[in-house]
């Protein structure tokens, strides 16, 4: 592995040079940017504002850029007189247990590998106190134009370097926890404790980044013209709305187990979670026969109503065609006896 930077690390008077190795690799798929109309590749060249031309990276060095716009050159001379000694050396200033490190703190990773012949020695002597002290090493270096804080600790036989933020680079996570009070029940945090045991027997070798197959699966296939993947539909599983359920259904699908047999679905939302609302759903339901009883029944009545009316209208042309039918002197009698029976109410 190739070094990246060469130092020594400073451990009281003894002296350790070392070389430091990046620990990690990416394996993210890498894009090119591209023109869209014609698949051109896009570029980006460094251009000199004075000049107007392209310029090469041996030509190009750094500069501090004050308030007012000017630009002070700084090269690799003017920082090598820096007045502090961790220029060129990780000098350890205290050893603390590792759980006394923030992981939010834990930056990028290097290796320091022994540097000469000679250093092998007090490396190993490094890496056994690390050991057999159970702690981590906090030291001080200067790396890419800037002062770092780092943990050493010891990774198989190894030494281990990690960058670490300063303790004023990391935010206090104010306002991000529930402001509401939360009640949690015993038998919620036992099942919560069986999830995260059966979830603690899947090893870490076994995880892979399934994201970055399915993008080279991609890639292959605009490579050899063929049809691209068809996306899988995501799984729609029934809503659990209740914790402790979604938490033991969650124990078992984690440990292979099968659903219970009378394993209540959850309810879809915008439907009734508990009793008294399932009660005044029942209510609604008989207020909606009722009101749509109601229109039938209105529309019997009038119905009724409208037969009764052409039954009296019948009754009545029918009464009209006899009257008529009769003589003056047949119709007197009738209207006496409706007067005589007038004056009988009237008594």
């Amino acid at each position: 592995m190739r070094s990246i930077w060469n130092g020594v690390i400073s451990f009281g008077l003894v002296r350790i040079p070392i070389k430091l190795v990046n620990a990690t690799e990416s394996h993210a798929v890498p894009f090119r940017e591209i023109h869209t109309e014609d698949g051109g590749r896009i570029r980006h060249r460094k251009f000199c504002e004075l000049e107007d031309r392209e310029v090469t990276a041996q030509e190009i060095s750094r500069g501090y850029e004050e308030a007012d716009g000017t630009i002070i050159p700084i090269t690799d001379e003017d920082l090598a007189h820096l007045p502090i000694p961790t220029a060129r050396t990780i000098e350890i200033v205290t050893f603390v247990p590792e759980e006394r490190i923030d992981p939010l703190q834990l930056g990028a990773a290097y290796y320091l590998a022994a540097g000469r012949a000679p250093a092998a020695r007090p490396y190993t002597l490094l890496r056994e106190t690390l050991k057999r002290g159970n702690r981590v090493a906090i030291a001080k270096f200067a790396l890419r134009g800037r002062e770092r804080l780092g943990m050493l600790r010891v990774v198989g036989e190894a030494i281990a370097l990690h960058g670490l933020l300063w303790p004023d680079e990391v935010r206090a996570p104010e306002g991000i926890a529930p402001a509401a009070d939360v009640t949690l029940h015993d038998k919620e945090l036992n099942l919560a404790d069986a999830l995260m045991d059966a979830l603690g027997e899947v090893g870490l070798e076994d995880l892979r980044d399934e994201y970055r197959e399915a993008v080279e699966e991609v890639v292959a296939a605009k490579i050899s013209g063929e049809a691209l993947p068809e996306v899988p539909e995501p799984e729609r599983g029934v809503e659990i709305l209740d914790l402790t359920t979604a938490l033991e259904r969650s124990v078992r699908a984690v440990r292979g187990e099968p659903e219970e047999a009378g394993a209540e679905r959850s309810p879809r939302r915008g439907t009734s979670r508990s009793s008294p609302k399932e009660t005044g759903g029942r209510k609604s339901t008989s207020t909606a026969e009722k009101k749509t009883a109601s229109p039938a029944r209105k529309s019997t009545s009038k119905t009724s109503r409208a037969e009764k009316s052409k039954t009296s209208r019948a009754e009545k042309r029918t009464t009209a065609k006899s009257t008529a039918g009769k003589t003056p002197a047949e119709k007197t009698p009738a209207k006496a006896k409706k007067t005589a029976a007038s004056r009988k109410r009237s008594a």
